[in-house]
Formats: C-alpha cells, structure tokens, sequence
C-alpha cells in the first residue's frame, strides 16, 4: 500500500531497468510521480513505452519534458549521422549522451521540490552497463550531496534521497526482480535504434545486454525483434 506521504519521482524511460525501479519504489510504499524525457533521442518508441509502463504499474502522475540534447548532439542517440554500433567497442561508447543523467536528475530534483517528494529513483546499474560514468555509484553519491545543498528541501533539513536500487545488480537479477513485482517486460523498450513501433534491432548493445539478461533470469524473452 502507499502512503500519500511517501511521495517520490521516479525516472522512467521506458526500458526494462526504469520499469523494475517503478516496481521496486511502488513495492517499498512510494507514491509514484514518473518522470520521461523527450531530449532528441532516435528511439523515440520509448516514449509510448515509458507512458505504457507508468500506467501499469501505478504511476500516480506522469510527465514527459521536452529537452533538445540534439542540438548539442556528441552521441549516436541524438545525432542520426553517427551510426549506432552493433559490435562490442571498448570505452566509453558513441551512445554515451553527453551530461544526459545530470540533466534529467536536476529536473526530477526540481520536480521533487513542487511535489514535496524527497525521494528520487533512477535505473543507473553499475554491473551490467554500456560504459557510462554517469551510471557509477560515485555520480549518485555526488548528485546526493549537491541536491542537498542546492535546495530548499535541503537547507531546511528534510533531505533528499537519490535511489540506485539496481546499482549493483546484474541484468539477470534486474529481471527476475521486476518479474517477481509483476513488471510485463513485453511493455518495455529498451533498443537503441527502435522502429516507430517498438521493434528491436537484436544487436546493438543495449538488445544485447537485454537478450542475454532474459537468458540468464530463465524467463522467456518478450522483445520484438525486427528480425
């Protein structure tokens, strides 16, 4: 049951991890305030899936903000001149979008502050992950501290809280956990370069990580692929 007290926003993408962080803060008694970004990117499907998933799992509120990464472009995500790799690259990948979880933190910490939320949940994950260096637990710790002290919130000593509940997991147990929640992991979208309808190409690295995480959990896969 939640508690209208227990507010939180939550950040959805429309991706498995966001759903099983939905499910995780809906389990732990939150009232859900979801929170999606239209900022430019290719795989637009995401949008339609991250409304989907908010509906499904109980989402008090959802609001989708606009914002133009595209027009500073630097990733395969918001730039359709820079192909989307489809083989394992070492390094920090072209997919990586530039200041991406920092922007989308300081508009849920914003929107926190109107809501009177003092809980933030987002699906960073440490283990199974694309090479991002703002997925790491360090950023977390550190946008902790700042919202902290960049608030009202935080200057008047209610604090803020910056969840990474599957920080430390890897894909496998991000499944079995949302599944064990209830999450329809057919709802989601997780392709970097997903049709308009949600079909998956089957082999950038995000379908990768994704295929392979089903395999490890043991339950079937509901993905679309265009193949």
């Amino acid at each position: 049951m939640t508690n209208a007290s227990k507010k939180a926003v939550v950040l959805v993408s429309g991706g498995l991890d966001s759903a099983t962080v939905l499910a995780i803060a809906r389990d732990q008694g939150r009232a859900c305030h979801t929170l999606s970004f239209d900022y430019g990117q290719r795989h637009r499907a995401e949008l339609a899936a991250s409304d989907r998933v908010s509906l499904a799992l109980g989402a008090i509120e959802h609001k989708t903000v606009r914002i133009d990464l595209g027009s500073i472009g630097g990733s395969a995500l918001t730039d359709t001149r820079i192909a989307v790799p489809e083989e394992i690259t070492s390094g920090i990948p072209i997919t990586y979008v530039p200041a991406r979880n920092t922007v989308f933190l300081a508009i849920a910490l914003g929107w926190a502050e109107v809501l009177d939320a003092t809980d933030i949940y987002i699906g960073v994950n440490a283990v199974d992950y694309s090479g991002y260096p703002d997925c790491r637990p360090e950023f977390i710790d550190a946008f902790e501290t700042m919202a902290n002290l960049a608030t009202k919130a935080g200057v008047e000593g209610r604090g803020l809280r910056i969840h990474a509940p599957l920080m430390e997991m890897t894909k496998g147990d991000i499944i079995r956990t949302g599944a064990a929640l209830g999450v329809d992991y057919g709802l989601t979208v997780s392709c970097y370069q997903a049709s308009a309808e949600g079909f998956a190409c089957g082999r950038c690295d995000s379908c990768r990580l994704r295929r392979q995480g089903f395999a490890d959990a043991g339950i079937p896969d509901p993905t679309k692929y265009a193949d």
